[in-house]
C-alpha cells in the first residue's frame, strides 16, 4: 500500500524513546508529523529537533488513557495538518515488580495507558480513516506480546491484550473489505528512557534484557512497513526466538526465563528510590529523550522478518525434517 509523501503521521508517545525516534524517521521521509504525549516540555524538545527536516509539525499534550481528549487531539491534527494517513500507537508505561508487590491501582494504570491507550488511539484513527476508506494503523508491540516474562506482568498483560484487540480488528476490516490496514511491529529490547523513569520495586535499577537495540532500529523497522504493510513484523533474533519458542516449547521457556529474566532485568546499580516515576505524571524534560543510559551496549541493526516469512521458513524446516525422518 503506497503512501503519499507529505501526508499526516500521528505518533502517540512521541516525546521520548521509540516514538521520538520514529518521528525523526518519518519527518526525514517527508511526512507532516502530529506529536502526542503527556509532557509539554518533552514535546517541545521533539518538535524543535524535527524543525531540521522542514516538515509541518504540531504537538498536543494529551494522556492516551483519556479517550475523549485523544479523539479531540486527533481531530485537531487532522484539521490542521491532514488528512491523516498513518497512526502510530507507541505510548506505554510499566512497573518493574514481582506480582506480590503490585497494587491493583498500578496494574490498572499500566493497562489504561499501554492497552487502553492503544485502543483509544486506534478508535480515534478509525473515526478519521473510515470515511476515506484508506490509511494505516501501526501498533508498536513487543516480543512480550507473545512471551511474558517475570517482573513485568502488568506490561506483558497489556501487550498481550493489544495483540488480541489488533487481531480482532484486522479480521473485521478484512470482512468489510476495507482498505484500512493494521500492522503490529513486535520489538526486542530497546534502549529507551523507560528504564530510568518507570516505577521500580526491585532492589536494583532495571535494564532491558540483552541484547539491547538502539531506538532508531525500531524506527527504521516501523517506517519500513508503510509501503506493503505485513500482518506483523518481528524485529530482532531474540524476538523471533521468543515468539516461535512460545509456540513450540512454552514450558521449557517458562523455566529458562525464570532463571534468566530476574538477573537479566536488573543492573548492578542499587536503586535508592530517590527518583520519581512517570506512572501517573510525566517527569522532567531532561529524561524525555530518545535514548536511555545503555548507548554503549546498544546494537545499531537487527534482523526483521514478517510473520508470513517466519511461517514459510518454519514450514520448509518442518518439511525437511519430515523428509529426513521418512528417509531413515
Amino acid at each position: 500500500m503506497a503512501q503519499q509523501k507529505n501526508g499526516l503521521v500521528v505518533i502517540c508517545g512521541a516525546s521520548a524513546g521509540v516514538g521520538r525516534a520514529t518521528a525523526h524517521r518519518f519527518a526525514a521521509a517527508g511526512y507532516r508529523i502530529g506529536l502526542l504525549a503527556r509532557d509539554e516540555a518533552g514535546l517541545a524538545a521533539t518538535r524543535e529537533e524535527l524543525a531540521q527536516y522542514g516538515q509541518a509539525t504540531t504537538a498536543i499534550s494529551v494522556d492516551v488513557a483519556d479517550a475523549d481528549a485523544l479523539e479531540a487531539a486527533a481531530i485537531a491534527l487532522d484539521e490542521e495538518l491532514g488528512p491523516l494517513q498513518i497512526w502510530i500507537n507507541s505510548a506505554m508505561v510499566t512497573v518493574f515488580s514481582p506480582i506480590e508487590k503490585l497494587t491493583a491501582q498500578e496494574i490498572r494504570r499500566v493497562t489504561e495507558v499501554t492497552y487502553l491507550g492503544t485502543v483509544n488511539g486506534t478508535l480515534a484513527a478509525l473515526k478519521l480513516l473510515r470515511p476515506r476508506n484508506k490509511g494505516l494503523i501501526i501498533q508498536v508491540g513487543s516480543a512480550l506480546a507473545y512471551r511474558a516474562i517475570p517482573l513485568q506482568s502488568a506490561y506483558c498483560g497489556a501487550k498481550f491484550a493489544v495483540r488480541g484487540f489488533t487481531d480482532a480488528l484486522r479480521c473485521e476490516l478484512l470482512h468489510e473489505r476495507s482498505r484500512i490496514r493494521v500492522c503490529m511491529v513486535q520489538l526486542p529490547a530497546i534502549n529507551t528512557p523507560q528504564f530510568d523513569w518507570a516505577r521500580n520495586k526491585l532492589d536494583k535499577r532495571p535494564q532491558p534484557v540483552p541484547p539491547i537495540h538502539d531506538p532508531d532500529v525500531a524506527a527504521r523497522a516501523i517506517l519500513s512497513v508503510i509501503q506493503r504493510p505485513p500482518r506483523e513484523l518481528w524485529l530482532g533474533m531474540a524476538s523471533i526466538k521468543a515468539i516461535v519458542g512460545s509456540c513450540l516449547i512454552p514450558g521449557l521457556l517458562d523455566r529458562m526465563l525464570a532463571r534468566q529474566c530476574y538477573p537479566g532485568q536488573m543492573s548492578k546499580e542499587d536503586d535508592n528510590g530517590g527518583h520519581g516515576d512517570n506512572l501517573y505524571q510525566p517527569l522532567g524534560a531532561e529524561l524525555h529523550r530518545t535514548r536511555g543510559r545503555f548507548v554503549g551496549r546498544s546494537r545499531a541493526s537487527a534482523l526483521a522478518l514478517t510473520s508470513t516469512q517466519v511461517s514459510a521458513v518454519s514450514a520448509v524446516l518442518a518439511l525437511v525434517c519430515a523428509m529426513v525422518l521418512l528417509w531413515f
